[in-house]
């Protein structure tokens, strides 16, 4: 009987009623972000591209100041001289939440060598539940509200990693797999110089 029901039913019918069933399912709140996340996993398994230090745009100043939970103050002009790798991100946004965890290896690897600032405007209740919840150790920052604008962001996640001398090297946009070996190589290079 089952068989002569879905006879009934063309190829083209079959495939607009499964476009529905999708349509449907990333409407529904619940099941929507678990299946960008999922997607968004796809796609950062694609490293960032890397420009050359010839290529890449300078820094044209450090004046920035970012924010803890225990409200210490970060002063980006701390950080001149050395590899840095900023990530824009929030806890609600797909993309993010699918590159998070090769954010977290690399993090694991460098961070003692490299300056790793995670950067949302999330508050610290849902920040710490959501690296809780992940087992991510790495401490998140929110801008302070009159920071001089040094780096324009419009959409996240969006990562950069800024070499010794303040050339921009990495400037992703999106999802991208953070720890693969172009990336660690990229670092590696940049930590000799």
């Amino acid at each position: 009987m089952n068989e002569l029901f879905f006879m009934k039913f063309t190829k083209s019918q079959i495939s607009n009623l499964f476009f529905i069933l999708v349509i449907l399912i990333l409407i529904i709140p619940q099941t929507r972000k678990p299946i960008q996340v999922f997607l968004n996993k796809g796609m950062a398994l694609i490293s960032p591209s890397v420009q050359t230090s010839e290529k890449a745009k300078a820094l044209k100043s450090y004046d920035w100041k970012l924010k803890d939970e225990n409200e210490q103050f970060f002063d980006f002009e701390s950080a001149k001289g050395k590899v840095v790798l900023i990530n824009f991100w929030a806890t609600w946004c797909p993309p993010c939440i699918a590159e998070m965890p090769s954010m977290q290896k690399l993090y694991n690897d460098y961070q003692n060598k490299v300056v790793f600032l995670f950067v949302t405007s999330d508050n610290y209740l849902e920040i710490n539940s959501f690296l809780e919840k992940n087992d991510y150790t790495f401490k998140v920052f929110r801008p302070i509200k009159n920071d001089s604008g040094l780096f324009k962001v419009s959409s996240i996640p969006r990562t950069f990693l800024i070499d010794t001398s303040g050339n921009i090297i990495i400037d992703e946009e999106g999802a991208a797999n953070w720890n693969s070996d172009k990336v660690r190589a990229t670092i590696d290079a940049l930590l000799k110089e």
